[in-house]
Parts: structure tokens; C-alpha cells; sequence
């Protein structure tokens, strides 16, 4: 049944990593639940949790100590991510039998574009269905938003949770939109916020008659694209491809302890770049700028980055900018986290390597076996052959290295 208007559905699921345990443990089930990382560590953050914690006032990035003060009972897990990933998968295989203009946006939630579904139900219909068989197939409860456009969408998901279905038309945007808090609207952070603040807009209404010339001088083009989003205008089309485009791959970890020792702070560090070297190589992609996360205390974070003359992906390579960053901007106090990003990805078979008298001779090595692909390729077509294999071991050692990863892109993996 072809349909005027687009109808695009923004599917969120609820509290997912929890969902998911209960899913795979049924003693779960309606119990108090946070999953968290380095749980038998001090700096323990809960990452989500059930809405049977938050009953509690547990919230997402709370300290592990004080969500235990305010929920005695609360069960702790450590996060799982393959079970994570197996679980999304299945989730989005769901959505792609309604629709192939399904995009995946993070593990856990997703667009679809449902315009021109074919199903002789009406959109609230398709919606209900589908949140139905989430939770009898995958035992997973989700929201969803149906709007015209992605930006109305999502906001709608959020509007009822859990389990809620919420339709929000641009008609309605004066009752349902423009009296929430301008903090609450999709794409408005903290600081965007407090900006808005100073010229006097502290709700979405406001923002959507606010001043195009404030807007700009306070944040640039990013004011007018608010601004149209407050009014309820979103061209974007619902991308199945847009998940391969990303533009960063990081790790970061809390150590056990505060520590100045070096040594103990280079073997972090090195731990960090094999997992993001190899997240890289399992995406054929290269990085063109490293950065380093250094925290001391709960409010003193460093972030440093260090453009490169030539795209990498080895370990010895993210090592290298990772320890010229620390050498450069480390003070020498106790140090409480660390990270490592790799950032400007290009992907492989585009990139050009600038040689130079320091890389020519390293090059020129590889100059027969470059010349035996080309010719490869001429005669059998790009991509015949790639260099490296990608096999169960290169994934593994990435997934149990128990590090906070950058979850968002690549969980289809």
C-alpha cells in the first residue's frame, strides 16, 4: 500500500546490555540489575542498568559504590559484548524482514523507512508487531518513534519508554516538542545547553524562533541546524550503508590503581594499541591522526593527538604516537585512565602513502609484490586479493582484552 509522506520508525531498545543478560538468564528476570565495568575494581561505572534499578534512583555512568548505596541488592555483571553483538544482529535481521531501509545508528537502536512497506497494516500496526515479536523471539523490549522525518523520530522513542510506541507529527510539535527542555532535544548536549542559556533559550520552542544570527555567532553552523530541528525539518534519508562510515576506532581503560610508574603505564598502553590495531585491520582501514586520553582525577582529563605524515594500522606504529604523546604532555602524576583513538580513517585501497627519503627504501621492498597485485587486479578485477587474513583469532584477541571500545560502529563486525 503506497503511502504519501515519509514514515520512518526509530526503534530503541530498553536498557539493551541488561535486557539482554535477562534474555540469556532467567534468574534476572524483574531483579535489580547493572552491568558495569571493572567490577571488582574502585572505579567501577555502571554502563546501564534495568529499570527495576533505576526504580532505586541507579543511574547510567553512576559509580559502582554509590549505585550499590542506593540499591543494596543490585546484581552486577560485567559487560559481555559478543553476546551484545549476537543479540543486535538478531534484532536488526528482525527489522530488515519489514524493510531492507533499515540503518543501524549504534547496537542498539536503528531507523527504518517503512513509506513503501507493502504489509497492508497501518503504521502503528507494523509497529506494535514488531515490538512484539522483539519480545517473544529475542525476550528484548524496545521503543519506538514513528515521524516523518529521523530527527522527529527519535525524538518520539524517547517520549515513552519502556515498551512504549509514540507517533509524532510535525503538527504537533507546539504541544508535544516545544515545551520540553531544550537539553532533552536530540543533538543538544551539556555544553550546547548552558550556551543556549546565555541568550535566553532554555526550551525547544525557543530554539525554534531563535535568532539565525545569535545562533551562528554562539555555535557556528550547527546553530541553524538545530534550529531547523526544533522546527521539525529533516531531510536526512534512512541509510542502510551509513554503519560503515565512521570516523574513529578507540580503546580506553581505568587502571586497577592510580599509577606514575612507567613501565606499568607503557604496558597499558601497548595492551591498547593491539586492540585498536587490530579493530583497523579487521575494517581494511588506516589512521591518519593518533590520540591519547590521559586521566588523573575525576575532573582532570588531558586529550592530545598528533597528526601523522602517513596513514597507519600497526601496533608498533599507534605505539609510537602514543608514547610521543606521553612523553610530551604527561606531567608525571599518578595516572587514572587511558586511551587511545585512531582518528582521519581512510580505507586502505584508497589511501597514498607519501614516500620520502626516510620510507622509500622500507617501500621499495614491497615494490615487486605491489606490481604482482596491480597486474592481479588489471586481469581479475580490484579487490581479488587483499593482504592480511582475517580470521577468529584476530577478533578474539581484540574482544577479550577487556577494554572499553568505541561499541558504536562496528558491533555488526
Amino acid at each position: 500500500m503506497k503511502r504519501s509522506g515519509r514514515i520512518i520508525f526509530h526503534v530503541d531498545m530498553n536498557s539493551f546490555y541488561a535486557s539482554v543478560e535477562m534474555a540469556y538468564d532467567s534468574t534476572l528476570r524483574g531483579k535489580p540489575l547493572a552491568i558495569a565495568g571493572n567490577v571488582e575494581e574502585r572505579k567501577g561505572i555502571v554502563v546501564t542498568c534495568s529499570y527495576e534499578a533505576r526504580a532505586f534512583g541507579v543511574k547510567t555512568t553512576m559509580p559502582l559504590w554509590e549505585a550499590k548505596q542506593k540499591c543494596p541488592q543490585l546484581i552486577v555483571r560485567k559487560p559481555n559484548f559478543e553476546r551484545y553483538r549476537k543479540s543486535s544482529q538478531a534484532m536488526f535481521a528482525l527489522l530488515r524482514n519489514y524493510t531492507d531501509l533499515v540503518e543501524p545508528v549504534s547496537i542498539d537502536e536503528g531507523y527504518m523507512d517503512v513509506t513503501d512497506c507493502t504489509l497492508s497494516l497501518t503504521p502503528i500496526q507494523i509497529a506494535e508487531e514488531i515490538q512484539q515479536r522483539l519480545k517473544s523471539e529475542l525476550l528484548l523490549p524496545c521503543s519506538i518513534g514513528i515521524a516523518p522525518n529521523k530527527f522527529l523520530a527519535k525524538m518520539a522513542s524517547d517520549m515513552k519508554k519502556p515498551m512504549g510506541i509514540t507517533v509524532l507529527r510535525k503538527r504537533e510539535l507546539a504541544t508535544k516538542l516545544w515545551p520540553l527542555p531544550v537539553g532533552e532535544m536530540h543533538g543538544v548536549g551539556a555544553k550546547t545547553a548552558e550556551k543556549l542559556k546565555t541568550i535566553g533559550i532554555t526550551t525547544i520552542g525557543e530554539l525554534a524562533e531563535g535568532n539565525d544570527y545569535q545562533l551562528k555567532h554562539l555555535l557556528g553552523i550547527n546553530g541553524e541546524r538545530l534550529k531547523k530541528r526544533a522546527n521539525g525539518e529533516d531531510n536526512r534519508p534512512v541509510d542502510p550503508d551509513s554503519v560503515s562510515e565512521f570516523k574513529s576506532i578507540g580503546n580506553s581503560t581505568t587502571l586497577p590503581s592510580d599509577t606514575d610508574d612507567e613501565q606499568v603505564i607503557e604496558k597499558v598502553l601497548e595492551k591498547l594499541a593491539v586492540s585498536v590495531s587490530a579493530r583497523m585491520k579487521r575494517k581494511s582501514v588506516l589512521s591518519q591522526n593518533v590520540q591519547l586520553v590521559i586521566r588523573y582525577g575525576i575532573n582532570h582529563t588531558v586529550t592530545r593527538s598528533r597528526k601523522l605524515a602517513n596513514p597507519i594500522e600497526s601496533v608498533e606504529h599507534i605505539m609510537e604516537a602514543a608514547l610521543f604523546l606521553l612523553k610530551k604532555h604527561w606531567n608525571g602524576e599518578p595516572v587514572r585512565l587511558l586511551g587511545i583513538t585512531a582518528q582521519d580513517m581512510v580505507e586502505k585501497d584508497q589511501s597514498v602513502k607519501q614516500l620520502d627519503l626516510f620510507t622509500f627504501q622500507e617501500d621499495a621492498k614491497h615494490e615487486p609484490l605491489h606490481k604482482t597485485l596491480q597486474e592481479l587486479e588489471d586481469k581479475f578485477g580490484k579487490g581479488i586479493i587483499k593482504r592480511g587474513i582475517k580470521n577468529k583469532n584476530t577478533v578474539q584477541s581484540s574482544s577479550t582484552a577487556k577494554l572499553t571500545t568505541s561499541f558504536q560502529k562496528d558491533f555488526l563486525e
